[in-house]
């Protein structure tokens, strides 16, 4: 099963993406995780990406693209795989189709995430994730913090806040960067009968972990 979660930074879509994969055995590509790897290990993919990264710009994809492929074909996505962060423009997302078809494999679900703009920003001001990379934990200082501050729940490794999270004006660049070249593939997906759309908000008291459980439910 080839699912493609779809929403602004924010909403919750590694949470999502998460609970989804352990529950199904499903393996998750999260491109951001992969990329923020490189950059701490200042691989020379990591070094290119950062260029773009640290300035809320999307990577291009004759660097994304050819990443994807490699995961796609290895034998994480033997089962199936959950694609976290890609496909990102209409691009990618025409790109991919032509990926799978020729491996007659198609995009089974798209996930759409929806959180109001203000709570977006102040989650990710807040969000905390574990330094550990194998781990990878996420929190949130005020709506999932961790039983002991600045220590991860799961692996004890000290929780830290990414480069990109620290700035507000790089959270709107990167919000204003989504609405512009990722949430046409909205309506793309809508047309193909495959895109559910899912409020993950505080105001309607419904966050990540709802949505994934019921999600499960329809998948299993």
């Amino acid at each position: 099963m080839i699912i493609i979660m779809l929403g602004a930074q924010g909403t919750g879509k590694g949470t999502v993406a998460g609970y989804i994969s352990d529950k199904t055995g499903i393996k998750q590509l999260s491109t951001g995780d992969v990329f923020r790897k490189n950059i701490n290990e200042k691989t020379p993919l990591g070094i290119e990406a950062d260029k773009y990264i640290s300035k809320g710009n999307l990577v291009p994809d004759d660097i994304t693209v050819p990443m994807v492929v490699g995961y796609l074909d290895s034998d994480m996505a033997k089962d199936g795989i959950i694609l976290d962060g890609f496909p990102r423009t209409m691009a990618q997302a025409e790109k991919l189709d032509e990926i799978l078809t020729q491996r007659g494999k198609k995009v089974d679900l798209v996930i759409n995430l929806v959180t109001p703009r203000e709570e977006i920003i102040d989650r990710i001001l807040t969000r905390r994730v574990c330094s550990n990379q194998t781990c990878k934990a996420t929190y949130n200082t005020k709506l999932h913090p961790p039983k002991v501050e600045g220590i991860c729940d799961k692996c004890g490794s000290p929780l830290v806040q990414r480069d990109d999270d620290k700035s507000s004006e790089a959270i709107n660049q990167r919000l204003e960067t989504y609405e512009k070249k990722t949430a046409p593939l909205i309506d793309f997906y809508k047309e193909k009968g495959v895109l559910r759309t899912e409020e993950v908000s505080s105001r309607i008291n419904r966050l990540g972990k709802e949505v994934a459980e019921d999600i499960v439910k329809d998948i299993l």
